[in-house]
């Protein structure tokens, strides 16, 4: 059977065909970009604060039955390193804000900022706890390399050009400053980390250390944009022994939570979500629902954050759960221009069906009607017709051979009785006594 025969008695099956076909290749492209069920979480030392809040991210995605697996670095560089690395295995991490020379971010957005993250300077008791100069020569804990303590105290350091006028700069990890401190083994330590840090905690509440302050906070801020001052309020440790005996003014920036920009938007939501439930409760120095906050220090924020502090989740996630959100969402993306195409089509198809079963008898019929004023105009003129005779019976056979619905069968039944006037006709002797 030619093809233009074919498409034309089977052009309903064809549309349908390919359109189920569209579907279904639609549908296997949606459901092969299923939110995934398990992502990594750079965090930082384990027991330190970083990997706590990890843990909390953990409980709350695990209730969405997503299992997050963390993975401890020394510090936000390592966790930034992390994520830039494709085949570093890490989907999201905290990130303190104003990290040097971050490099390369154009595969990562940031979910907001998430706590205040304090540079905390505990030097032991006896030694002048006034200005950066109490250091000259003593034996300093910066934090281990990878960490945002070590990259923000370099940065201080040079700008306030001491570089070489300590005694020694140690790369100690939180836990091990603390114990190196309380044991007299060093002179101070920097460490950044939210005020929940069980290492913060427990050298406030110890007599052998005192908490120390930046005399050019001020300075700071406004050479690092990425810093923001804050305060430890006199005897927030302790009233009764006035501890701190006086406010102590600190540094700290804003830690974000960072994702890759391959992290599925169902995925981006999850944390979002459990963002708010764990940061949104009032700290010493922010009071309640300050955090999560839509500010983008180094890393600009992703389109799903952004619609996330507008308007808050989207529907679909608001009432049902995340894999289902996700595929109920896509569903309508999918379907919304396949009804936008079928709703004119269901008003067209069954006009163009309509003009198709009737075409095929018209057809036959401007052929009849043809055929039939050449027979006139030959019989009056006295030419043989036998050629026209058989032209009919071919015409007639086509008719017999024709199959249409029920619907148009009266019309085809039509012609043939029409096709059997013409040929009456075609037998009558011509009348000459007309004029």
């Amino acid at each position: 059977m030619p093809a233009t025969e074919f498409l034309r008695h089977h052009w309903p099956a064809i549309i349908i065909g390919v359109t189920a076909a569209a579907i279904a290749c639609a549908a296997v492209a949606m459901l092969g970009n299923m939110p995934p069920h398990r992502i990594v979480m750079a965090t930082g030392p384990e027991g330190e604060a970083y990997y706590r809040i990890g843990e909390r991210y953990r409980e709350a995605l695990a209730r969405e039955n997503v299992e997050v697996q963390l993975v401890a670095t020394a510090g936000s560089v390592g966790n930034l390193a992390l994520l830039r690395d494709a085949r570093g295995g890490a989907s999201a991490a905290l990130i303190e804000g104003g990290i040097p020379d971050v490099g390369d971010i154009s595969q990562l957005e940031s979910l907001g900022t998430v706590f205040y993250e304090p540079l905390w300077w505990f030097q032991k008791r006896g030694v002048r706890v006034e200005g950066i100069e109490s250091l000259l020569g003593r034996k300093l804990s910066i934090g281990e390399p990878g960490s945002g303590t070590r990259a923000l105290t370099q940065a201080l350091i040079q700008r306030t050009g001491m570089e070489g006028k300590f005694g020694e700069l140690l790369a100690f990890a939180p836990q091990t400053a603390r114990d190196k401190l309380l044991a007299g083994e060093i002179d101070a330590a920097f460490i950044m980390t939210p005020w929940e840090s069980p290492t913060v905690q427990q050298l406030l509440a110890d007599e052998r250390v005192a908490l120390a302050g930046f005399t050019h906070a001020d300075a700071f801020v406004a050479l690092f944009p990425f810093l923001n001052k804050v305060v430890v309020p006199r005897g927030v440790v302790s009233i009764p022994d006035d501890r701190p005996p006086a406010n102590v003014v600190l540094i700290a920036t804003r830690a974000s939570l960072v994702v890759r920009k391959d992290v599925h938007p169902a995925i981006q939501y999850l944390l979002l979500n459990a963002a708010v439930k764990i940061h949104s409760a009032p700290s010493i120095f922010h009071p309640a629902n300050a955090f999560p906050a839509a500010e983008a220090i180094d890393i600009p924020l992703s389109d799903e954050a952004i619609r996330f502090y507008k308007s808050g989740l989207p529907f679909l996630h608001d009432h049902f759960p995340f894999w289902m959100a996700a595929l109920l969402g896509k569903l309508a993306v999918l379907l919304i221009p396949i009804l936008g195409l079928l709703y004119p089509m269901t008003r067209i198809l069954p006009r163009l069906y309509d003009w198709a079963m009737r075409s095929k008898v018209l057809r036959l019929y401007g052929e009849l009607r043809f055929l039939e004023d050449e027979m006139t105009s030959a019989r009056n003129a006295g030419h043989d017709t036998r050629e026209m005779t058989e032209r009919l019976d071919r015409l007639q056979e086509q008719a017999n051979r024709l199959r249409v619905p029920l619907a148009y069968a009266s019309m085809l039944y039509m012609l043939r009785h029409h096709i059997d006037l013409v040929r009456e006709g075609l037998r009558k002797p011509v009348d000459r006594t007309m004029p």
